[in-house]
């Protein structure tokens, strides 16, 4: 955690804001299996046909190996901006790599303003390295 008293009041709106967008993401992430709570983001789930190919066990596995992940599992190089939109985990020897993108409460345009769950409903993809 950066030391809040030598950071600008713009850095420190700036860093509760991830900090925001990450916890939403995580609480997203666990909502798709059951476990999020009402109050999580809504949102969608979606895989793409390779990842679907791989049949109901691979996906069930992949989807709860992604909801599973902790603030702990996320490193910069794949996460650089810190809002835990994006990880990888491995299903079944596998790399799986997951992406979330904001967008309006229609699903229509981006987000204004990921941080607001009222404005903002989440579509999580789940690929394979190459279908990125």
């Amino acid at each position: 955690m950066p030391n809040l008293m030598e950071m600008t009041p713009e850095d420190v709106t700036q860093y509760l804001r991830t900090l925001a967008i990450a916890g939403q993401n995580d609480a997203f992430r666990l909502r798709m299996v059951g476990r999020g709570g009402p109050a999580a983001p809504e949102g969608r789930w979606l895989m793409t046909a390779a990842v679907a190919d791989m049949g109901p066990d691979f996906m069930l596995e992949a989807t709860r190996r992604i909801a599973d992940l902790t603030a702990d599992d996320f490193s910069e190089d794949i996460d650089p901006r810190g809002e835990r939109d994006m990880g990888k985990v491995e299903v079944q020897g596998r790399p799986v790599w997951f992406k979330i993108d904001y967008y309006d409460a229609a699903f229509e345009y981006g987000s204004e303003d990921p941080a607001s769950v009222e404005q903002t409903r989440r579509v999580l993809t789940i690929m394979f390295p190459e279908d990125y």
